[in-house]
């Protein structure tokens, strides 16, 4: 893998600054995993000044947060789905010998009653010590990692990142007397539902279009403070989503015979391309779901909920173009790593 994820605009720089050269050879090799309500993920890079390079990933759907709505706990199923995920992740951080980590915990553990004896428990079988962090966290991390996918000549942009088990929703805006500084957080918000949870509630096999309305208006519900307070002038704004909600609908936009990141990151799908995306699949089969390869079996239940979690944030800021981003949570953390220890460049 030899992946190059680019932070600045402009030509690539054919040779860094030396000071810029001797701080990312003592920081060496950073690895920023991601375990979600739904996935376990996971990105090793090497900085090189404009941005990085990956050098190793792995991404697996582990279901972590499967029956945390109704039990309240972490399944001993799901536990050792996290386990076996996070054991090869542990080898591959050795093997590429990181020195610079941050492995971070989302939603399902914040939910969960046994979840600080599964971090222990996670610590114990892989070397993996698991930080939990809040909500406001994960939303700035997931600004970070896919704020270089703004549009330039915009004026900012609604964010969202549809996790398992909750979504994030952002207003970014550029500052108008300062066009040139980085765009700024203007308001935030997380609500408690994703697409395990709003699947496991509602049943994400057999989706009609009466169910599929039950769940846009149960999402609508959580948003609707937000939207009112920060969903006005969108005047020279778009759409920007994290999640594999939206790297699905793109795939599945673009009729890949197999899922490729390099045609998903940062393709831009207007408003009607996406309507008539969500249409197609509201008109699938669960068989007929399971195989199409951008979906299969690991996101044919749950497609259709994440596709309402979608259709209520559009309803509520409507925008005629969205951006989607193969990249979120890893990417922040690396961006944030490299920052802090002067192994990126300014953008």
């Amino acid at each position: 893998m030899n992946d190059h994820v680019r932070l600045c605009d402009g030509p690539p720089a054919s040779e860094a600054p030396p000071g810029l050269v001797a701080a990312a050879a003592e920081s060496g090799v950073y690895a920023a995993l991601d375990l979600g309500t739904n996935n376990c993920r996971l990105l090793i890079a090497c900085p090189t000044g404009d941005g990085f390079r990956v050098v190793d990933s792995f991404s697996r759907i582990i279901r972590l947060g499967e029956g945390i709505a109704a039990t309240g706990s972490i399944s001993e199923a799901a536990i050792e789905r996290a386990i076996a995920a996070l054991a090869i992740c542990s080898d591959k951080i050795r093997y590429r010998k990181a020195r610079r980590l941050r492995l971070i915990a989302t939603e399902a553990c914040r939910a969960a009653g046994n979840a600080e004896s599964f971090r222990a428990r996670v610590a114990a079988e892989t070397g993996i010590k698991l930080e939990v962090i809040d909500r406001e966290t994960e939303a700035t991390l997931a600004v970070i990692g896919c704020s270089p996918l703004l549009d330039p000549k915009g004026r900012g942009a609604i964010l969202f990142d549809i996790g398992g088990g909750s979504t994030e929703l952002v207003r970014i805006e550029r500052d108008p007397n300062a066009p040139d500084a980085p765009p700024r957080i203007k308001a935030w918000m997380s609500i408690p539902l994703g697409v395990v949870t709003l699947a496991e509630h509602f049943g994400g096999k057999n989706v009609t279009r009466d169910l599929y309305a039950q769940m846009i208006d149960e999402v609508a519900r959580h948003v609707a403070p937000f939207a009112a307070e920060h969903g006005k002038d969108l005047r020279d704004m778009h759409m920007l989503g994290t999640s594999g909600t939206v790297t699905t609908l793109a795939g599945v936009f673009l009729n890949l015979s197999r899922y490729d990141r390099r045609r998903i990151d940062g393709i831009w799908m207007n408003d009607c391309d996406v309507t008539a995306t969500i249409q197609r699949l509201l008109g699938m089969s669960y068989e007929a779901r399971v195989n199409n390869n951008c979906i299969s079996v690991e996101r044919a239940d749950l497609v259709l909920a994440g596709c309402a979690i979608l259709d209520a944030i559009r309803n509520a800021f409507p925008m005629p173009r969205l951006r989607v981003a193969d990249r979120g949570l890893r990417e922040g953390m690396l961006v944030e790593m490299m920052r802090e220890d002067g192994a990126l460049r300014a953008c």
